[in-house]
């Protein structure tokens, strides 16, 4: 199945591709290792929207219900949500790239083959849970659910020795060593946008309150 295929058959090609890599990952992860695809298709079709779900989901949650703990409700301005969501979101965007580049440097260690376009659609589609999970965070009730989203590391998993051919007893270290990768760069971005929500808190028109 290919997502950069007519436009028509796009949205259900999309939600076929995040059921079926869900679902049942380790004969999906084979169709997707035949597939031809380009980083900005990739972008485009899947990565741009999906990403989005969480950040998005962050949002209106903060503010309409704020943000609550040991009985103290905070609620940030709209400026303030806005330019955490953005910020959340590049992060997310910028996050798969650099996953990507790491994934293919590090293939060779673990017996892999280095394969830019296959390390782009590990990096995508592992993160198939985790951005899905974020729909969970809309809610306070619910918001433990976004949890779940910890199934991408069983995804990439399962992708890095089928698409990365690495052999399957370095596909845990593979594993291990690539999200160590993904923490650090997270970690990093969210230290270097750390101002654009600081921008947006200083310039919000409704700001946060605390009751």
């Amino acid at each position: 199945m290919d997502l950069q295929g007519a436009p028509g058959s796009f949205q259900q090609g999309l939600i076929t591709r995040v059921k079926n890599i869900i679902m049942t990952p380790s004969t999906e992860w084979d169709v997707i290792e035949k597939e031809s695809a380009e980083i900005g298709g990739l972008y485009k079709n899947y990565i741009l929207i999906l990403a989005a779900i969480g950040p998005v989901a962050a949002m209106i949650k903060s503010i309409a219900f704020g943000y609550s703990f040991l009985g103290v409700t905070y609620r940030p301005g709209i400026g303030q949500a806005v330019g955490t969501a953005i910020a959340s979101y590049v992060i997310a965007l910028v996050g798969v790239f650099v996953l990507a580049l790491a994934i293919d440097a590090l293939a060779p260690s673990f017996g892999g083959t280095k394969n830019r376009i296959q390390a782009f659609k590990v990096a995508t589609y592992s993160g198939a849970a985790a951005w899905v999970a974020g729909i969970f965070g809309l809610l306070p009730g619910i918001s433990v659910l976004t949890l779940l989203g910890i199934y991408s590391i069983y995804l990439l998993y399962v992708g890095l020795p089928k698409l990365m051919k690495t052999p399957a007893d370095k596909a845990l270290g593979y594993t291990a060593v690539t999200i160590v990768a993904a923490i650090v760069v997270a970690f990093v971005s969210s230290i270097v946008l750390a101002p654009v929500i600081g921008l947006f808190g200083a310039g919000s028109a409704l700001p946060g309150s605390v009751s």
